[in-house]
């Protein structure tokens, strides 16, 4: 009987292989999805029944009895299921036909067996530690019945549900750097390293600048030294007597009627400008210039960004010689004029918070008016004798400077309700009233009538919408008023009656953008011919240009030693003399 029972389970063992064989071969015509239910299977026209019998290991290898990867799925709980189901079917075919069987195997085939179904659990875990998306699917019981087949789905349909559930995970991968790849260009001069590869040495480290790199000069009087000519005193001794001769001068009277717009258009035809009626006077941009009032000589004093004050005498045979620079201030002087009462005094004020008074008959800079809390932005002459002084403030307070007290000037501190403060012009025939410019206001002021802290204007002007230049009246009359705006426009008001409401007559399209570099336009009045203005241009070829107050363009000075912006101009009063600065420090004069 044992013969029998060996041969018996011989066959059972081939017949299992052959099924095997044959469930691996249909599980690898690309199967994407497996049912733990039982399928049909035909070999030789027959359907087969497949039995799980309990046999040994010994004799095998592991490898063989591995599932296909094709057949793992996401869902590990098929596995547990798998597993529970194995144990039930060999427990019941044990029972029915292998009993005599399992009781020959000895203790030793049992324990082997234990441990390599155990092994076989452990390479299961692998796998599905491996990869979390597929499990070990093992077909227990491939007994085949019309009971027990359900209808399946297609196969199509059955992928577009894995290919949703799964969605395709791709990792974008990092191009590999090629060795001899070029990378981003870098400047050489960051590198420290000169065009042809070498090291270029290490630069000295400067010291560091404090906030304030133009210390306040010393309080009080200061010499009137040139910086530039140093050698020739005599020709310095000479300048000075030149310049202080000038209060000996009488000025005509201004007062005279206007000419008509044909005679004044025939008067600017005959100014040109020539090579030495352009010189270099100051170092830094120019940000104010004025005019001596001289009917004999022709006399030009400018003001720089870096503090200087230069002078040129142009009746000098050679324009070097008649040039000096002075450094009577630290920092920009915004606004420069000679006295009305004694042309010999030069009064300049700064953003030092600095007021001085060049006097050439003793050649000092004597100090009229001092505050190192603000800085200053303009200045005007409240009074025709020169010894009342209406100073404005970078942050809108204005100061009322009395310089008939000997020795030092009185001052009085006004608030005013505008944040800062731009210009101050006092208008030329009532001397109460005073304009302001801020930043996007214009107010107008009566001195009887301003506090200490919170004056009211007389009337504002609003209707400009961006930052002010400047606002000036009219030189003779005051009754216009002319305003320049970074809005691109110069408006002209009517102020021959100062009520509450000043309307505005013209505007006048103008490019006033003159960017970083360049100091800005102002917009002034010609003393000569109050109803026209003199304004610089951007326009190419560069030039100077004269409007009328109803907005028409009544001349442009041009000439080939013209090259550059002259930002900030003035006319002689008297005589037909223009003079412009640029932002490089140089002078250009148009005259008959």
């Amino acid at each position: 009987m044992s013969w029998l029972s060996a041969e018996a389970e011989e066959k059972a063992c081939s017949r299992q292989r052959n099924q095997v064989k044959v469930n691996e071969y249909k599980e690898n015509q690309n199967v994407v999805f497996v049912s733990l239910r039982p399928e049909q299977t035909t070999v030789l026209g027959k359907t087969a029944k497949v039995y799980l019998a309990p046999f040994s290991l010994t004799n095998y290898k592991l490898g063989q009895f591995k599932c296909p990867k094709s057949l793992l799925e996401k869902n590990s709980n098929d596995a547990v299921m798998c597993k529970k189901f194995k144990k039930t079917q060999l427990k019941k075919t044990c029972k029915k036909k292998l009993i005599p069987k399992m009781k020959a195997i000895s203790s030793k085939a049992e324990s082997t067996l234990q441990k390599s179904s155990l092994d076989v659990h452990a390479e299961s875990n692998k796998l599905e530690h491996k990869n979390s998306s597929d499990a070990v699917i093992c077909n227990v019981d491939m007994e085949s019945s019309d009971e027990d087949t359900t209808p399946g789905l297609s196969a199509a349909r059955l992928r577009e549900m894995i290919e949703k559930r799964q969605p395709p995970k791709s990792k974008r991968k990092k191009p590999k750097q090629r060795e001899n790849e070029i990378g981003c260009r870098r400047s050489m001069r960051l590198l420290k390293v000169d065009p042809s590869g070498v090291s270029l040495p290490a630069t000295p480290t400067q010291p560091t600048l404090e906030e304030d790199e133009n210390p306040l000069l010393p309080p009080g009087p200061l010499e009137m030294i040139p910086e530039n000519q140093d050698d020739n005193n005599e020709l310095f001794k000479e300048f000075l007597q030149t310049w202080g001769e000038m209060n000996k001068t009488s000025r005509k009277n201004t007062e005279k009627g206007l000419f008509s717009i044909k005679s004044y258009k025939a008067n600017l035809n005959g100014m040109v400008i020539s090579e030495d009626a352009v010189h270099k006077v100051t170092n830094g941009s120019i940000f104010s210039v004025a005019l001596h009032p001289s009917e004999t000589r022709t006399l030009v004093a400018a003001g720089a960004k870096s503090g200087q004050i230069g002078l040129w005498d142009l009746t000098q045979q050679r324009k070097e010689d008649g040039a000096y620079v002075f450094y009577p201030h630290s920092q920009p002087v915004s606004c420069l004029y000679f006295s009305p009462a004694n042309p010999a005094h030069l009064l300049s004020l700064s953003y030092d918070g600095t007021l001085r008074c060049g006097d050439f008959s003793r050649a000092i800079f004597e100090e009229v008016y001092r505050n190192e809390r603000s800085g200053f932005s303009s200045f005007d002459f409240l009074t025709e004798d020169a010894s009342t002084l209406l100073v404005g403030h970078w942050d809108g307070n204005m100061s009322l400077v009395d310089r008939r007290t000997p020795g030092t000037s009185f001052e009085k501190l006004i608030r005013s309700s505008l944040r800062k403060i731009r210009t101050v012009h006092v208008h030329p025939v009532h001397r109460q009233y005073f304009m302001t410019a801020g930043l996007r206001d214009i107010h107008i002021y009566d001195v009887r009538h301003l506090k200490l802290r919170g004056s009211q204007p007389l009337i504002s002007l609003t209707e400009h919408t961006k930052s002010i230049a400047s606002a000036y009246f009219s030189p003779v009359t005051g009754n216009r008023v002319v305003t320049t705006c970074a809005d691109c426009k110069l408006r002209v008001f009517d102020s021959s009656c100062i009520s509450s409401q000043i309307p505005l007559l013209t505007t006048i399209r103008h490019n006033t953008i003159t960017g970083r570099w360049l100091t800005r336009f102002q917009a002034v009045w010609d003393p000569k011919q109050e109803d026209c203005i003199l304004v610089g241009s951007m326009a190419h070829p560069r030039r100077v240009e004269i409007f009328h107050e109803t907005g028409k363009r009544v001349h442009s000075f041009l000439g080939e030693c013209l090259a550059s912006v002259c930002s900030i101009n003035v006319m002689h009063p008297t005589r037909y003399i223009l003079a412009g600065g640029n932002s490089s420090g140089k002078l250009h004069v148009f005259m008959n």
